[in-house]
């Protein structure tokens, strides 16, 4: 993560990190481009009323801006490639999964299954960021998903109600599911007859298919919600998996107990990412029911 001091520092960054102009950016959020240049060279600040907008069109998290829309700015790290801020160095990493085991009885009224009709927007712009502009799951796949599991497709919003993050998290049927496994067909190409009501399944399969948040605590909140629900199920055979290509989630993963079962290397250099994808598999059972 970078530490920003100023939010023209960051503005200059968003532009740089997306590609854009001082025009394109003006255009975006509906300002005069000399509003652009005056906010990067920290010579004007945003006006409160502006502020919403900004991030509503940005991503960029409400605390970042506030942190730093300020006469006397709160330093933030900030990671563009994984939407996340934090306030302090210690808090850059994802936090361990023991830690976040022994604060399970904590919880967030921020948090609400996903709503499509007030939420697919910005779902759809977080996810494009996270999954590097591919294909998405199709909106038909997305709204069953969530009528089978509103437990797990979530959403939180910050304390002024911007979106903050998210999980969404598919029951598969086994067929499929080792078509995955096996690299036969991509996430993208999950149909919505692939899914199933997990509980009328001999073996169920949960496959993650993004799980996301704009810094630890919000992390912690879904995750807190998340490992419940596997919590409740624990006497149930399943099988978890996920395709990940965050470059941060290794060591937590591991914790959980689960197995990486292959990278994808064609993907990295094709993108130019910093880690291989990568698919993990298993289940929560171990780590939940250690003490």
């Amino acid at each position: 993560m970078k530490q920003y001091f100023s939010i023209g520092e960051l503005f200059i960054d968003y532009r740089q990190e997306h590609d854009l102009s001082q025009m394109d950016l003006s255009s975006l959020i509906n300002v005069d481009v000399r509003t652009i240049q005056r906010w990067e060279k920290d010579i004007t600040l945003i006006k409160p009323d502006k502020e919403k907008e900004i991030v509503e069109e940005t991503l960029l998290p409400y605390q970042l801006i506030r942190n730093l829309n300020a006469n006397v700015p709160i330093p933030t790290y900030y990671d563009f490639r994984i939407r996340k801020y934090a306030l302090n160095k210690l808090n850059n990493d994802l936090p361990n999964a023991f830690w976040l085991k022994d604060r399970m009885k904590e919880f967030s009224k921020r948090i609400r299954t996903i709503e499509l009709e007030s939420d697919l927007e910005v779902l759809k712009k977080d996810l494009l960021l996270q999954k590097n502009n591919q294909d998405l799951i199709s909106r038909n796949v997305l709204s069953r998903a969530i009528e089978l599991i509103p437990e797990l497709n979530l959403i939180i919003m910050d304390d002024f109600q911007n979106y903050s993050g998210h999980s969404i998290v598919l029951p598969l049927s086994y067929d499929v599911y080792l078509k995955l496994k096996s690299r036969e067909i991509r996430d993208t190409e999950i149909t919505v007859s692939d899914l199933v009501n997990y509980k009328t399944q001999e073996k169920p399969v949960f496959f993650n298919y993004d799980f996301t948040a704009d810094c630890n605590d919000n992390v912690f909140y879904l995750a807190h919600q998340y490992l419940n629900f596997f919590k409740n199920i624990a006497n149930t055979d399943y099988e978890f998996c996920s395709y990940t290509m965050r470059y941060d989630s290794f060591k937590i993963n591991q914790q959980l107990g689960l197995e990486l079962l292959w990278e994808d290397s064609i993907q990295k250099d094709s993108l130019g990412l910093e880690f291989h994808p990568r698919f993990y598999t298993g289940n929560f059972n171990n780590y939940l029911s250690k003490e």
